[in-house]
């Protein structure tokens, strides 16, 4: 790559507040580059994605998405760490909408704020097949799941009951098998809580009220955690594509057209999810900027080969 250092930045994804959600490293490119290249450069930045943004030839944003292991098809919460370092590099306005084009198609992102700093991005949504539950699954998770589905994303989901401790699941990213280890959501309903900051009630006698995740000043409606092994990340922190998956059953479920989902990870986020037109979901999320810099990084001659990505 000629022309001196790139731009790189790492966003930390659908998180209101510094070291929480998910990070991910943005790289501003001048043109195509080898995937050999940025895999490497993924593998060196450890973040559960990485994204490469550049311009073709005909000004359009192309978007590729890497784990330190591999290519993926698709990345929620990168796609909005490229949308916000976007519009901190100048390159995107408040208000601007675009499409990314992407491996799994164009996506439409709107930058809405940056003080704070937050976007819309519109994520294909692959739909959920009933599936049989894997015999050794109950044990692993300490209970048998309510239901079980597989996805043409690769996902396997399971729903568990609403007083399942999630949070307090020991990570089973060693112990998963078969198609679960290419990403396993394990998600639950959250039941209604009270909005952060309510006062406390007058009669000490009286429970006190529960303080559930909030999004943008929206409660969560349902939570979930996210393990993918076979994509070389234990558990993702706050994913993007396993919200913009589960959506439309809680929609459906919940009879709203917009929901919150939470992430209660070690490094826990969120984000609101609404339906959108041709059965996708719309993500609107806050970010942070953890940092902005320079990059050099050596040679990464322009290679315009067909994408290869792990997946289904």
């Amino acid at each position: 790559m000629n022309g001196g250092p790139l731009q790189a930045a790492l966003v930390e994804a659908f998180t209101e507040a510094p070291m929480g959600g998910n990070g991910a490293g943005v790289v501003l490119l001048r043109e195509p580059a080898a995937a050999g290249w940025m895999q490497a450069l993924a593998a060196r930045f450890q973040q559960s994605e990485t994204a490469f943004l550049w311009r073709g030839a005909d000004r359009e944003w192309r978007l590729r998405w890497f784990t330190p292991s591999c290519e993926v098809p698709l990345c929620g919460h990168a796609t909005l760490a490229a949308v916000l370092a976007l519009g901190h590099w100048g390159q995107l306005t408040v208000g601007e909408e675009l499409a990314l084009h992407s491996p799994s198609g164009p996506l439409a992102v709107r930058l809405e704020g940056l003080d704070p700093a937050s976007a819309r991005i519109v994520l294909p949504s692959a739909g959920l097949e009933p599936h049989p539950i894997p015999p050794y699954l109950a044990q692993l998770l300490g209970e048998p799941p309510l239901a079980y589905w597989s996805s043409p994303l690769g996902y396997r989901v399971a729903l568990m009951a609403d007083p399942f401790d999630l949070a307090a699941l020991p990570q089973p990213s060693a112990q998963l098998g078969g198609q679960d280890r290419q990403g396993l959501v394990v998600m639950q309903a959250l039941g209604p809580t009270e909005p952060f900051g309510l006062a406390e009630p007058a009669d000490p006698n009286q429970p006190r009220p529960t303080k559930g995740p909030q999004v943008l000043g929206q409660p969560a409606k349902y939570q979930l955690r996210f393990f993918a092994p076979g994509l070389g990340i234990a558990e993702d922190p706050v994913t993007g594509s396993a919200h913009a998956l589960v959506a439309p059953y809680w929609q459906e479920r919940l009879a709203q057209r917009s929901v919150v989902g939470w992430q209660p990870s070690p490094s826990p986020g969120g984000m609101v999810c609404t339906a959108a037109a041709d059965g996708r979901i719309a993500l609107t999320g806050r970010g942070h900027l953890l940092w902005d810099g320079s990059l050099e990084a050596g040679s990464c001659a322009p290679d315009l080969a067909s994408w290869s990505v792990c997946g289904p």
